[in-house]
């Protein structure tokens, strides 16, 4: 007789609940095809060894399953890397702990830091003075800074205009704000290769877009050809954005 107790019910979930993550993680990271084969081939694995009990075939479909866990290891390391970094992010923590604190005074703290972003943005939307932002959240951008001539400054709405003026020497490079302050500017951003970037958006938009894959920062482009201002998160632009739009866009999700 089938015996089916509450553990195993929570044995389902859990498993159903790490696939679900894993076709998220797969899906943002633009490697679906790859884990729906996967699936499919654990699939048949399960079914050929457990189910039809076929012994050499199962056998050899053992050993691949055992070479290719360290085969996703190597083919996946970067993706791999940046879910660790993610998961283990001290903001993930604060986030966490928010549950057992009322924390009213960061969220006010917050909103004095975005202000001056929003602000220099509009104002360079305006002028047609291309920029690129970037705002560190959980993965570590401390290689990005170190191509870049450190600053180490408040965030201020006249030094991000300053920096980006046309005539300064920083002002084709990205800049960095990290932990409340700017870092760096000037900085050498990876620039994506996908060929579903629409070809009006330039060598800025890729680069956000490639800092977006590689992290979870957030990247902020105002076009100099066009004036638009943009937003690449998780691999996903937010284009034509307004200010007050930036603004909402920032407060959700710059604690995340």
């Amino acid at each position: 007789m089938f015996d089916f107790a509450i553990i195993d019910a929570i044995d389902i979930f859990l498993v159903a609940l790490m696939l679900y993550y894993t076709y998220r993680f797969m899906r943002d990271s633009k490697s679906l095809n790859v884990f729906i084969g996967i699936l499919v081939f654990i699939i048949i694995w399960l079914f050929v060894s457990r189910v039809l009990e076929m012994r050499l075939l199962g056998d050899i479909l053992d050993k691949l399953v055992g070479v290719g866990s360290l085969a996703i290891l190597i083919l996946f390391q970067d993706e791999i890397r940046k879910f660790l970094n993610n998961l283990g992010g001290q903001n993930r923590i604060k986030n966490f702990l928010k549950i057992f604190s009322s924390e009213s005074k960061k969220e006010k703290t917050d909103r004095e830091y975005v202000m001056p972003i929003v602000m220099a943005c509009q104002n360079m939307s305006r002028a047609r003075m291309g920029a690129l932002i970037v705002i560190e959240r959980n993965s570590n951008l401390d290689n990005i800074i170190m191509t870049g001539d450190t600053i180490d400054a408040n965030i201020n709405q006249r030094l991000i205009e300053n920096i980006f003026f046309k005539n300064s020497p920083l002002h084709d490079g990205a800049m960095i704000i990290s932990k409340q302050r700017i870092k760096a500017a000037g900085c050498i951003l990876p620039v994506s290769h996908d060929l579903d970037i629409p070809r009006e958006l330039g060598l800025r938009h890729r680069a956000a877009m490639g800092m977006s894959q590689e992290s979870d920062a957030i990247c902020i482009v105002v076009s100099e050809e066009t004036g638009r201002i943009s937003a690449a998160i998780n691999g996903n632009f937010r284009l034509r954005l307004s200010a007050e739009n930036l603004e909402s866009l920032l407060a959700e999700e710059i604690d995340k």
